[in-house]
């Protein structure tokens, strides 16, 4: 697959996501992005922003295998990752797969599942396989999760450690629409509250697996200039030497960075990455990774602040 296919099949992919979700194109791009370069994406925004109609979109576009587990209180890992269970008229065990076999998970609300639950995730993000009573099984090279969390909500809510936060690429922050998208929606939707699926809006398969890993491969070819690689490198050790920062970002996360720019370059159509794809990821991709001082949160300072901060700090090379 060359370049130029690439920017092609991201540009369908973007037009039937958009025949079902109104709005949210920053989002689909870092989703694109995340897919191309084999990551993960949480989203965080208020009830209502389309999130899960957006992540079953974007599944039904890219042609992918869809799963979805709504995460509560009592869900147990074996409720993730399935389990043995012994059947009394073979007197033998046999494996019952769990919903994360599938390309493409939606883990919805996932702060609201105590953190051993929320663990089960650990090995599939970073690994793509699951271990279920000593055996190690894999998920498939294109196992992706878009997970949700609703910022209002304080109560039953178990915030995402650091170790589960550091799988995800990319954090988003779905917002409101603005006034004219609303519009658009209550026009749109005014009348199909109770149809919400993909497929009634029309949403059809822009790629499928194979498409989707010739993509993949291709990105991994995107040149990264050394004077680029210098320049992630000093974001990222930017972030250890700011005082509103109690923790910076770790070496990963400059890998990390590098990965998704190359892909933000293919999806642009070109095969060379420059600077302002670096700094168009940098605030979702270190949002989540960064934690500020007490003194910084005590005068209201937001990390995304602190990392525009950082970004028009340093020299970016011509």
């Amino acid at each position: 697959m060359t370049i130029d296919d690439i920017r092609t099949l991201a540009a369908a992919i973007r037009g039937e996501v958009a025949k079902a979700v109104i709005g949210q194109d920053a989002t689909v791009d870092l989703m694109l992005v995340a897919l191309f370069s084999g990551g993960h994406i949480l989203l965080e925004g208020p009830p209502g922003t389309a999130k899960t109609l957006l992540a079953h979109s974007f599944a039904e576009a890219v042609g992918l295998r869809f799963g979805r587990i709504q995460f509560t209180p009592d869900l147990m890992p074996g409720d993730i990752i399935g389990a043995n269970l012994f059947n009394f008229q073979t007197s033998t065990f046999s494996l019952t797969r769990g919903p994360i076999f599938t390309d493409m998970l939606l883990a919805d609300e996932i702060n609201r599942t105590p953190p051993k639950t929320q663990a089960a995730l650990l090995e599939a993000m970073q690994e793509r396989t699951v271990t279920i009573d000593g055996d190690t099984l894999p998920l498939g090279p294109r196992f992706t999760v878009i997970a949700t969390q609703n910022p209002i909500e304080q109560q039953g809510v178990y915030p995402l450690p650091e170790a589960q936060l550091d799988r995800f690429l990319f954090k988003q922050i779905v917002d409101y629409p603005s006034a004219e998208e609303e519009r658009r929606i209550i026009a749109a939707h005014g009348n199909a509250s109770d149809q919400m699926s993909p497929g009634f809006w029309g949403v059809t398969r822009a790629a499928d697996a194979e498409a989707i890993g010739g993509a993949v491969a291709a990105v991994s070819g995107v040149r990264l200039v050394d004077e680029v690689v210098d320049y992630i490198a000093d974001l990222i050790r930017g972030t250890r030497s700011v005082a509103d920062l109690e923790s910076g970002a770790s070496p990963r996360a400059g890998a990390l960075l590098a990965g998704a720019a190359r892909a933000r370059a293919a999806i642009d159509g070109r095969d060379f990455v420059i600077p302002d794809d670096v700094k168009a990821l940098a605030p979702a991709l270190l949002r989540h990774r960064l934690i500020l001082s007490p003194a910084a949160e005590i005068d209201g300072r937001q990390v995304e602040e602190v990392v525009a901060t950082i970004i028009d700090t340093i020299e970016a090379p011509r």
